[in-house]
């Protein structure tokens, strides 16, 4: 992806005919501040930083997931209307670009892991990718990195500064109350950092394995000290695809391990995690949520989400 996404006003034309079609014209001086964000996650950390002076919307629905997401043309109306939009960054909205070259306007563009340095795939598996592409399959040439960095709460405090500097770059008199609430956020952060040490301390060292679908987890398992023993997709996207050599060596990997689970994300297809449970006898606990917050429980926040996720994963292991 372009590097269009650095904290930046970046102005993008389109004839204004493109969002009549859409219904909608670009928001008037007059209007409301606007903020928009990516995903939902991202929507409720920045509403925590913006307090009562904003409210934050989501571009993807609830229960979305951006690897798979289809724009539609509402998507470029919601952009249009901005005056800022939050993205994630590490080219997770890998869709995005063409909707920023078709909504116009001018907007600031916060990139909530800058200043992060994201986990790379490593050789072979670019290889895998790229034997994958030579098949026709839809993959990324040029894979930036691991995007889910916020499944570490102490890497969302990089988030929350980031949002908190926008923020108060597009609306200066709000500067002082978007500090205060970041400093109130940060600490609600470390406090759920230390939940989580508290939970995954009673899980045994040599049980604290995981099998994932594909490489989610990576800065969580880092974090709290979890081994990951094996990602049946070789990629940081959900929309990957495993062979039938990566499938019998992620069999291979469970047997030999003796991880007690496969986890997945919510929205994701649990096919292949089937496939290997029934080879291994393991179970598929597929009730993660870690691309989009619920309405309502058991992931209705940030914070939710990620006390929901440890709370399965750690009773999936002891």
């Amino acid at each position: 992806m372009k590097k269009v996404f650095n904290k930046m006003f970046v102005t993008l034309t389109l004839a204004a005919l493109f969002l009549a079609a859409c219904g909608s014209a670009p928001q008037s001086a007059e209007n409301a501040f606007s903020v928009l964000a990516s995903t939902s996650f991202l929507a409720d950390i920045a509403q925590n930083v913006a307090g009562d002076r904003v409210v934050v919307e989501s571009l993807l629905p609830l229960g979305a997931d951006p690897h798979a997401y289809q724009a539609a043309p509402t998507d470029v109306a919601k952009i249009a209307e901005s005056n800022v939009l939050i993205l994630n960054g590490v080219e997770y909205e890998h869709f995005i670009e063409p909707l920023l070259e078709n909504a116009g306007g001018e907007r600031l563009i916060i990139e909530a892991t800058a200043g992060l340095t994201p986990h790379t795939m490593e050789e072979h598996e670019h290889e895998g990718e790229e034997e994958h592409a030579e098949e026709g399959e839809e993959e990324h040439e040029h894979e930036a990195g691991d995007p889910h960095m916020w499944l570490d709460p102490n890497l969302v405090i990089t988030y929350v500064e980031n949002i908190r500097d926008g923020l108060s770059e597009a609306d200066p008199e709000g500067a002082d109350s978007y500090k205060a609430n970041a400093d109130a956020y940060i600490a609600q952060l470390q406090e759920l950092d230390t939940f989580i040490k508290e939970q995954v301390n009673s899980v045994p060292a040599e049980r604290r394995l995981l099998v994932t679908n594909h490489k989610a987890l990576g800065y969580f398992a880092e974090r709290y000290g979890f081994e990951i023993v094996d990602t049946i997709l070789p990629s940081f996207s959900s929309e990957a695809s495993a062979s039938a050599q990566e499938i019998a060596a992620a069999v291979d990997a469970v047997k030999n391990s003796g991880a007690p689970a496969i986890f997945l994300g919510e929205v994701e297809n649990a096919d292949l995690a089937n496939q290997i449970a029934a080879e291994t006898g393991v179970n598929v606990v597929n009730t993660l949520y870690l691309e989009s917050l619920t309405d309502g429980e058991p992931a209705a926040t940030y914070i939710d989400m990620m006390k929901h996720n440890v709370t399965q994963i750690v009773n999936a292991l002891k």
